[in-house]
This record gives structure tokens, sequence and C-alpha cells, in this order.
């Protein structure tokens, strides 16, 4: 296993993608500790020279922040902070969302403007290589002052508080640090509060969730291709011209990705009684395409927030300052991950009416895609299922960055609501996963009603490695497994 050096740079999607994909293990680069000790040495001395209040290192937090604490209570006020922030409700978080908020956490504190002591991040480090994941909850965060209580949660093992998955088994932390050879940390001054204060949870999710994302916008055009095929559509919609006159990036990308993956297909190029197809297969370039745009967004969006720093206050050692502000404030994340839900909905809404036509009966095709119909139902109920998941996204679509409700006596009076935001677009994204694979799996079936004739090499190379894992069918079965081995499929089958 090769080892990534995190450093003052920031990462950038596809690296931090691969990084976790690749279950690399991480290290603090030279440049990343001399930063972090320099912070963290001139907090002290600066604590060490005045009495002068810093918000969260020598005051209470949140609406507490007039109340001075003395210097003798200081290591007691960041445990405290860790302990009464542990509030976290629910389901715990998938296991790649706790790995991606350990790496981002690191990461964050690495830029050096958390006077966090290197030897605390260097825990972090150490548990994300020996895949020593807290027990983080879904419920807790409103996204303003961070994502405080998933990231207390986070930040318990430290002190040997708190459980952690460890070689796949739940157990106490302190049973975990004891199994490693770790003895529980003290917290220094500010060190309690920089682990909690910022926007891991939320972007942790948003990274995932985009980097999924554009692999599902490419899907989506696969397997409306193949689909295309399947219900006997035409080409024209996909020349250049036309979107040359409507100049969307996206759109152009789809329509070009659809005439690739076409190219040599009989089925494409064969006479057609019809003139005009669906606005489901005729308008794919506008639909994916502008989800395609969407996303690019968000990626943006995700891309600046790997490169930022969100804890409070923000610490410049080199100009004397340390300021409380607002970078932990979630609004830029809760904005985007409710554009990418709505993007990603409606690839999963065009992807269920395709499938709906592909049963229908026309052009060719037998109802419900099977050769008996009557006798056997086909793929009627798939399209049910497709169907529901569809209303469900509609539903969860109503954006959570237009919600906020006070909290912490009214000091904290505007909250962005940016992880109720990355929940749902969790579900979001995983449904419409499921939708393609149902598209996939009824596309697949038309395509055999119309042999001899054949897709493009492309096309049929895909279905061929498909049938490996689905076959065709012939009279009724349990749908479900031929459904939840299309939804295998599409998780490992490799995409351009």
């Amino acid at each position: 296993m090769t080892t990534h050096p995190i450093g003052t740079i920031g990462l950038d999607l596809a690296e931090l993608g691969h990084i976790l994909s690749a279950r690399k293990s991480i290290a603090l680069s030279p440049t990343a500790k001399d930063a972090m000790r320099q912070s963290h040495a001139y907090l002290r001395d600066r604590l060490k020279q005045s009495d002068a209040p810093i918000y969260g290192v020598n005051t209470g937090f949140g609406a507490l922040y007039d109340r001075s604490i003395g210097k003798e209570q200081l290591a007691q006020l960041q445990k405290n902070l860790v302990m009464s922030h542990a509030c976290g409700s629910g389901e715990p978080v998938p296991a790649e969302i706790v790995r991606a908020m350990l790496l981002l956490k690191v990461q964050n504190m690495a830029f050096g403007h958390s006077a966090v002591a290197p030897a605390t991040v260097q825990r972090l480090v150490d548990m994300y290589n020996a895949d020593m994941l807290p027990v983080v909850y879904e419920r807790g965060s409103l996204g303003a002052s961070g994502d405080l209580a998933p990231l207390a949660h986070l930040s318990l093992p430290l002190l040997g508080l708190g459980e952690v998955v460890l070689e796949g088994k739940r157990m106490k932390s302190a049973a975990a640090l004891k199994k490693l050879g770790w003895k529980p940390l003290e917290l220094g001054p500010k060190e309690g509060l920089a682990l909690l204060n910022g926007t891991q949870f939320m972007n942790a999710y948003a990274a995932l969730l985009t980097l999924k994302a554009n692999r599902l916008a490419q899907l989506a055009d696969i397997i409306a291709a193949i689909s295309l095929d399947g219900f006997d559509g035409r080409t024209e919609p996909f020349h250049a011209s036309v979107h040359a006159v409507r100049p969307h990036p996206g759109q152009a990308v789809v329509a070009g990705h659809m005439r690739s993956l076409l190219k040599g297909s009989k089925l494409a190029t064969r006479s057609k009684v019809h003139v005009q197809d669906p606005y489901s297969f005729r308008c794919i370039p506008q639909v994916h395409g502008a989800s395609r745009d969407a996303i690019a967004y968000v990626e943006r969006v995700v891309e600046r927030e790997l490169e930022s720093v969100t804890d409070n206050p923000t610490v410049f050692d080199d100009e004397d300052l340390v300021i409380s502000a607002g970078n932990f404030h979630g609004q830029p994340l809760a904005l985007a991950l409710d554009f990418l839900a709505i993007a990603v909905a409606e690839l999963g809404s065009i992807s269920e009416r395709r499938s709906y036509k592909l049963i229908s009966g026309q052009r060719g095709l037998p109802a419900f895609l099977v050769a008996d119909p009557g006798l056997n139902s086909g793929f009627m109920i798939p399209q049910y299922t497709a169907a529901s998941l569809v209303s469900a996204n509609k539903q969860r679509c109503m954006p959570n960055s237009v919600d906020t409700i006070d909290s912490s006596n009214g000091q904290e009076d505007h909250v962005s609501m940016g992880a109720a935001a990355a929940l749902k677009t969790w579900q979001v994204v995983h449904d419409v996963e499921r939708i393609l694979a149902i598209e996939l799996f009824s596309a697949a079936q038309a395509l055999e009603f119309r042999r001899p004739l054949r897709s493009s090499v492309r096309l049929e190379s895909f279905v061929a490695a498909f049938r490996e894992r689905v076959p065709f069918i012939q009279q009724d079965v349990v749908m479900h497994e031929p459904m939840e081995a299309a939804l295998d499929f599409l998780r490992v089958v490799e995409v351009e």
C-alpha cells in the first residue's frame, strides 16, 4: 500500500477519490507539520502573554461566549466540549463517509490555521491508516457551526470515549486503543473546538456523491443509447448542428457521447416509420446535459471546500491574528447539495420514462417485454418499482437550504441545513442508481427482440458483459433477483 502525503495545498476531487478507493495510507508532509507546529506554538505563546478573551479558547462556547475560563481549566474545557456535543442520533453513517471525514479533517488542520498540536492530527492519521472508524450518527448537525455533533463523535476516540469499528467489529474506543497500544490524548487549548468546527460531514457526503453522480451521468448515456436502439429510435436529435445553436456545454457533451455510442449500429441506421421519438428519447442531450452542467457546478463548489479552512477561530500566526468568523457555515455546500439532488433525480426521472415506453408494446416490441404476455407479466412491475423511486425522489428534492432554525439561544440564528441536504441527496443518488439498473434490465431485454439486427460494437459489448450476470427473461421469475444483479453490475462496470 502506497502512502499519500497530506500537505498545505489541499486535495482535488479526483485525488480524494483515488486515495479512498485505492485505500492508500496517508502521512503528514513536512510542510504541514511545520505549519501546524508554528500555529500551535503561536497560540500557546499568546495565551502565556495575555488573558485577553479568545473565543472557545478561554471562553465558553456559542451563547456562553461571554464566560471566561481560567487557565487551569482550559484542557477540561476542550474535553467537555467534545463530550457535550456528541449528541448524534439515528443510524450510523456508512464507513466510506467516516473514512472521508477523517481524511478531510486531517487535511483541514494540515493547512496550519487551527493551532492544533501535530500529535493530535497524527492520531487522526493513525486512526485512518488503521481503519479505526469512529461510530458517527446521521442526525444532529444543523450545518452551521460546522457539523458539531457528527464531528464530536468522530473525535471522541481521541479521548478514549465513544465507539469505533475496528477490524469489522464495533467496540468501545477504550478497548480499541488498548488493542492498538495507544493512550488517550489530552486536548490542548482550542483543539476540541478545531476538531468540532468544520464542514467535514457535509463535504464528505458532497465529495463522494459528486464522484458517484459523474459516474451515473456516464452510465445514463450508455443505458439511454441501449434503450434507444431497443425502442427503434432515431439518431437525428444528436446531430452536432442541433447543439451548436443551443450551446449549453453539457448538452453538446451528451449529444457527442450518444453519437459515439451508437456509431455502427444497424438498428440506429435502418429506415424508420415514425418521424419523431418521445421526449424521453429525443431530449436526452437536453435533459442529461443540464444535469451534467449542474453536477459540474457542484464539483467546483466541493473542490473549493476541499481547499478551505473551515474551523473557528482562524489563526494567522504570520499576521499575529486570531479571528472569530464564520467559515464553518455550510451554506455553499447546502445549496450545492440541494442542486445535486435535483440534477441527479432528473436522470432518474427521464430513465423511468424510457422504461415505461419500452414495456408499452409499441414499435414491434411485445407488451411488457415478454414473449407470452398475459400468462406472463414480464417487466410490468420493475417499472412500478422505478416509478416509486422516482416519486420518492421528487419529494426529497424540496431544498433543505431554504430552511433555518434558531439555536444556541439565538447566537446561531441562521443555519444551513447542509447536513440534512447531504443525507437526502445520498438517498436520491443511490435510488437513481437503482432506477438506471431497471432501465438497463429492460433495455437489454428489448434489444433481444430486435435480433438478428445488432446495435453498435460498444453497446453490444456492454450488453454482453451485462448478460454474464443477468439472463434474458423467457418467462416470469422472481424479478427481484435479476434486478439486484443489474444493480450490482452497474456498481462495478467500467465506464469511460
